[in-house]
């Protein structure tokens, strides 16, 4: 909303709060985008400086059930530790869904809104949130939104990570299984691999290179995809846990040893990288903690509002740390080729 009038949040608080002190051109502005936007004033507006409970919303329709659930024990641990009010809702693919979703949640008054991927990178999205002035934080994404905040890791950094090992492994056949195309995670962790193979003189071929879409059926389909080549990989990392544990299940379908036959990484450490077998060798994204650090630093936003300071963060995009976590999923190429008797 503030956007759309072409003033600061806090002149859009007093005009709403029916303070004296705005310019009438400048209110009539505000009015105008209030009834463009169909808006209804939320709490923070309403309330004085620290006065009120805070309402968070969690947008989310992440693929993958293990990201999810370690994003909720995070968001909700850190909720109750500041006293904030969380309201979760569950976007449909498709449709603009997450835009009905989000304008419900405005009308209701929310203050602030946590975007996980893949929603944290929605041009429509965002832009329906900048407009109505509703701070915002990206979980998992290296971008922040106007006016908003961004916490990851490095995803190009972490890849790399991952990729060395297997070459200090032994393996020089890698394939790699990509997550949706759409977002900037997704990019990174694939230039990531590319340079690390580029700077141990590796070429890079096409066919090791396979998209998912970070889901357990993405996975099995590129896993196929990469074991039916002439010469398959001797190591496949894939882009999640999800897609790590579909190429395990492959494997076992096709007769393959892991890691004997063939060595399978993942990345998230998310609960599933432990509960097949064998368990994966993954990079660890700090999850839980990512989504404390979104609910953390919408909180601190949002009464930085509350208190009139329009200044923006002084670092809107915050990275922590990844792992690399080595399990019983990888092992050095087999020297000899695999004979099958029968």
């Amino acid at each position: 909303m503030a956007k759309l009038a072409g003033v600061s949040p806090m002149t859009v608080s007093r005009v709403i709060n029916a303070e004296t002190n705005v310019r009438p051109a400048t209110r009539d502005a505000v009015n105008v985008a209030i009834q463009t936007l169909n808006y209804a004033p939320n709490r923070a507006a309403r309330s004085l400086a620290g006065a009120g409970q805070l309402r968070v919303g969690l947008l989310y329709n992440n693929p993958s059930g293990g990201f999810l659930s370690e994003m909720l024990l995070g968001s909700l641990d850190q909720a109750s530790r500041n006293d904030v009010q969380i309201v979760i809702e569950k976007c449909e693919i498709g449709d603009d869904h997450e835009l009905a979703v989000a304008r419900h949640m405005i009308k209701g008054g929310i203050d602030g809104i946590v975007l996980p991927p893949p929603l944290c990178e929605s041009p429509g999205l965002l832009d329906l949130l900048a407009q109505a002035g509703v701070p915002m934080v990206g979980l998992a994404t290296g971008r922040a939104g106007e006016g908003g905040l961004a916490i990851g890791i490095d995803d190009r950094a972490a890849a790399m990570t991952m990729t060395r090992h297997l070459m200090d492994l032994g393996h020089r056949r890698i394939g790699f299984i990509g997550g949706d195309p759409n977002l900037s995670a997704s990019g990174a962790r694939l230039a990531g691999y590319r340079a690390a193979l580029e700077g141990a003189g590796i070429g890079i071929e096409d066919g090791l290179v396979v998209d998912g879409l970070y889901t357990y059926r993405s996975g099995l389909d590129a896993a196929e995809q990469l074991l039916d080549l002439a010469e398959p990989p001797t190591a496949i990392f894939s882009s999640n846990d999800d897609m790590a544990a579909a190429t395990v299940a492959v494997a076992h379908r096709r007769g393959l040893d892991v890691p004997g036959d063939l060595t399978v990484c993942g990345f998230d450490d998310t609960v599933l990288s432990t509960a097949i077998w064998p368990e994966l060798t993954t990079i660890r994204q700090p999850i839980a903690d990512m989504a404390r650090g979104a609910i953390e630093g919408l909180v601190a936003l949002l009464r930085r509002q509350r208190g009139g300071d329009d200044a923006a963060p002084e670092e809107p995009t915050r990275l922590l740390d990844y792992t690399l976590i080595r399990r019983q999923s990888d092992a050095p190429p087999r020297r000899r080729p695999r004979v099958i008797e029968g």
